[in-house]
């Protein structure tokens, strides 16, 4: 009974760093959840500079200002740092991690593979200097391509295929990888030349993986295909036009093969509307994983329906939850990189609050 006050009691002392759409929601957790004291927020803009973080997320003051005063951060020895910049920084984690301070971040990486082996043992090493954990998570690598189809594979007598598809309607969801990813470009040059990066695909790869080896099996390949929709009117979006003839949706294929067959396949989808040709006709923005085989499943991850009637995207606050639900077992966790497959099932602490 004892063990069972103590962990009831346990606070974790976190910092927030970086404050766009993922660390804002991420932000709001720590603020608002009884068993995370927020201690420190890292923003690069100027005008949040000083400000409470309270009222970066419209919450009451809570003490904690938010400052770019990297140094200041580090010598906090907060129990952990909850990093949501748009790109990964290894010298930002593993310093923290040798002070002590466990790391868990929404850029990557993710799951260890020999292509990332390097980044990993940066990572490693400095976890065994200061005997503190990593993990990397977010939506998707980090929820809805790996955990949660393999999780469904529990449901199955034979699996075929599984096939993970992010549909997400970027006209209805503004965000900044409309301009990121070529969107308004010509569609020829896109196609010779795509603004995702050719590394994505391996970012993603680690994700393949844990279902694969989750399986029995050994991923024996990994192949990209890249198709994309041209708008059929000029579609005007917060920060511009896409212009008519120009890039309006794409659609990203990467195969993992397995016994000279496509075992996993993850699509992504995305669109600036219905104004576009071809038409894709996938609904709304949603994560879709399909296992084909026997029985064949297919299971839907999305927003609950707003007042238009239709589901919002929400994975950008979900990749915030996902690594911040999961604080208390990567401050608790053994030293060292910690996946999905390292926690069993997590079981989250503070959720449930008047």
């Amino acid at each position: 009974m004892r063990g069972n006050i103590e962990m009831a009691e346990k606070k974790y002392r976190v910092i927030q760093w970086a404050t766009g759409t993922v660390g804002k929601t991420a932000l709001k957790y720590f603020i608002e959840n009884p068993v995370i004291e927020l201690v420190g927020v890292y923003v690069t803009n100027p005008e949040k500079i000083g400000k409470d973080a309270g009222e970066l997320v419209d919450l009451p003051l809570t003490g904690v200002v938010a400052t770019n005063d990297e140094e200041q951060l580090f010598a906090m020895g907060a129990d952990c740092v909850l990093f949501a910049g748009l790109v990964q920084d290894l010298d930002v984690y593993c310093r923290f991690l040798r002070s002590g301070t466990n790391v868990i971040s929404s850029a990557g990486p993710f799951n260890p593979t020999d292509r990332y082996r390097d980044q990993f043992d940066r990572i490693e090493e400095a976890c065994r200097e200061g005997r503190a954990s990593y993990h990397g998570c977010g939506i998707h690598p980090g929820f809805s391509g790996d955990l949660l189809p393999l999780t469904l594979t529990r449901l199955m007598s034979r699996i075929d295929r599984i096939e993970v598809s992010e549909i997400v309607d970027k006209l209805r969801n503004p965000m900044v990888y409309i301009e990121m990813m070529g969107f308004g470009r010509d569609p020829d040059e896109l196609l010779a030349n795509p603004s995702r990066s050719p590394e994505a695909p391996y970012a993603f790869q680690g994700s393949m993986n844990m279902i694969i080896e989750g399986l029995g099996k050994k991923m024996e390949r990994l192949t990209t295909r890249l198709e994309v929709a041209a708008a059929t009117k000029d579609i005007p979006y917060p920060n511009g036009v896409i212009r008519k003839g120009t890039v309006a949706g794409q659609h990203y294929e990467w195969t993992a093969w397995v016994d000279g067959a496509p075992l996993v396949v993850y699509h992504f989808y995305w669109t600036m509307g219905d104004d576009v040709e071809p038409r894709w006709d996938n609904g709304d923005s949603k994560y879709r994983i399909v296992i084909k085989g026997d029985p064949p499943l297919e299971c839907h991850l999305m927003g609950s329906k707003e007042a238009d009637g239709r589901h919002p995207f929400l994975g950008l606050q979900w990749t915030g939850l996902v690594g911040c639900t999961a604080v208390p077992q990567v401050c608790d966790a053994e030293p060292g990189v910690l996946t999905h497959l390292d926690f069993g099932v997590v079981q989250p602490r503070g959720l449930v609050r008047q």
